[in-house]
């Protein structure tokens, strides 16, 4: 952790960032806990601890630590997972592995049900599954000659020790063999797992014992694959993590942290809905938002605002001169653009439609405030893919070359890593936002207008957030070595990234809670009431009015004791 220093004030307001003043009440949040560095341990050299103090005293806000309600499993943890199942019916039920894989495939990955059935009615469960004490057949009735048998598929003779069987006794050669289990492996999907002997009318199961006898490497490895997707989609609570590339899967734990995930790759999304993170808005309302922007009722209401049907052939026409003669280029009909009257003997149109008129406002209003939001939206979901790539194209690129010129490990550059990973999930949470606005109630003004300042005090913060991991970063690519001024940035990143985030739970928690502390202001349209909060004159954090004394200075006292 840094140290707490009591560092020149010249030399804290060098290093100054204000961003403490968010117009959020601490008192709802009643798990914040209070911490030094969130982000970052780090072993720089002893002249950077003193600049350190001013990263320590911001971010010993109010930090909302999410409760994190899933593991990330790595390949090998799957893996070991199912040996412990395996060796467990294996052991119980005293059956080889391959029997056991095949048992708890047929039983959905659950020993509890497998092992109630078999103890239940073993002979049962073997005809179900395929599985037989000794073979039902012997090669010999197929031959004259014990050591030739003829191929059931083929038809060719072979020598015994070409011909294999499964449990049934049912002899084919091994090149057949090898070609019907390969054919299910690349066209069955996870139904070679239940594979049964080529005879149409036997059931007995084919095993991994004959897979990994009888095919390639290749089809053994991607047999081993369907083995493991089997387990993981039986598996409720576990999902595969949908980023490209990525072997992890993510086991969700019932709780109220939300449906959130965040894989080792970066990728997140909502385990309930399986689309993108999209905190604060819930599944059904990214539904009916992704919904609409796919829709063609947008093209709808731009006819209905800037189109007119010609009258006489019913195509949709755009006025594209200043006079209001139209002649419609298809079926070269004459008429009044305002009425829509024949322009033959025309007279006058100024006469009041109340409901035409009506009708075109409303669809006009529709499609603007749509525009508003989409464009926000989309601006912001551009922006988060395009950190995400400015991120990968720093760590594989600008990490070395800032390492070597600063003179500091890679190791220690992660506080700009968790910069920009902040920022990725910023632009996130900013994208649904838009869509939370579009659909917020427009009676409720007090709500809308409490949203948009809170809502306009995220993007400012992130402006900075963002502005100093990306710009801000350049001038040290370019410096002839380690410098003071790298350790002010790394303070200043640092304090931006652990505030930002701060501010950005907040926020999220607050919308999702439906901004019901908004209720409290009433039906009020008066800006200042909806924002009834005073400024610490020094630390600038925003308190709300009913308190006396600035809340982060008496948090920062009890933390000093």
């Amino acid at each position: 952790m840094y140290a707490k220093t009591n560092a020149p004030e010249e030399e804290e307001e060098e290093t100054s960032v204000d961003c403490f003043s968010d117009g959020f009440d601490y008192a709802y949040f009643d798990d914040a806990v209070s911490t030094d560095d969130l982000f970052l341990e780090s072993n720089y050299a002893d002249d950077c601890h003193d600049h350190d103090h001013h990263a320590s005293h911001s971010s010993s806000s109010h930090i909302i630590i999410k409760h994190q309600n899933y593991r990330i499993l790595k390949e090998d943890d799957i893996h070991q997972r199912m040996e412990d199942d395996l060796a467990q019916v294996s052991s119980v039920l005293s059956l080889p592995k391959h029997e056991a894989s095949i048992l708890l495939c047929f039983f959905n990955w659950s020993p509890t049900k497998l092992h109630d059935s078999w103890f239940s009615d073993e002979s049962g469960v073997r005809e179900k599954v395929g599985l037989f004490h000794k073979p039902l057949l012997h090669h010999e009735i197929f031959s004259i000659d014990p050591a030739i048998i003829t191929c059931g598929i083929c038809f060719d003779s072979y020598p015994s020790d070409s011909i294999s069987s499964a449990a049934c006794g049912h002899p084919y050669c091994n090149a057949c063999w090898s070609s019907y289990i390969s054919t299910s492996i690349n066209n069955d999907g996870l139904g070679c797992l239940m594979l049964r002997c080529p005879d149409p009318s036997c059931r007995v199961a084919v095993g991994q014992d004959m897979v990994d006898l009888l095919v390639s490497r290749e089809d053994r490895n991607k047999y081993a694959r369907c083995f493991v997707r089997s387990y993981i989609l039986e598996k409720k609570k576990i999902k595969w993590c949908p980023g490209r590339d990525c072997d992890c899967a993510i086991e969700f734990f019932d709780g109220d942290a939300g449906f959130d995930v965040t894989c080792h790759c970066f990728t997140s999304f909502c385990w309930n809905c399986d689309d993108e993170s999209h905190r604060p808005v819930d599944c059904e309302t990214v539904k009916k938002w992704i919904s609409k922007n796919q829709s063609e009722s947008e093209n709808v209401n731009y006819i209905l605002t800037y189109c007119k049907p010609c009258p006489n052939c019913r195509r949709p026409i755009e006025k594209n001169q200043g006079c209001m003669h139209m002649t419609c280029r298809v079926c070269m009909y004459s008429f009044c653009w305002l009425c829509l009257a024949p322009y033959e003997n025309h007279g006058q149109c100024n006469g009041y439609l109340d409901n035409a008129v009506r009708k075109k406002e409303m669809a006009k209003q529709s499609l603007e405030k749509y525009t508003h939001y989409f464009e926000r939206w989309d601006a912001n979901r551009k922006s988060k893919l395009k950190a995400l790539a400015d991120f990968q194209h720093i760590k594989d690129v600008k990490f070395k070359r800032l390492s070597e010129i600063q003179g500091i490990p890679e190791d220690n550059m992660d506080f700009i890593t968790k910069a920009w990973l902040q920022v990725v999930e910023c632009r996130r949470v900013l994208e649904w936002s838009y869509a939370y606005g579009y659909y917020l109630p427009e009676n409720e003004l007090a709500k809308k207008q409490f949203f948009e300042y809170l809502q306009g005090e995220a993007e400012s913060r992130l402006e900075k957030l963002h502005d100093c991991a990306e710009k801000e970063l350049e001038q040290f690519l370019d410096s002839d070595g380690l410098s003071k001024d790298f350790i002010k940035f790394r303070t200043m990143l640092l304090t931006l990234t652990v505030v930002t985030g701060d501010y950005f739970e907040k926020l999220v928690r607050v919308l999702e809670n439906g901004l019901s502390d908004v209720v409290s202001h009433g039906a009020s349209s008066s800006p200042e009431e909806a924002e009834d909060y005073w400024f610490c004159d020094l630390c600038t954090y925003a308190n709300p009015g009913s308190v006396l004394e600035c809340q982060m200075c008496v948090s920062l006292d009890e933390d000093e004791v």
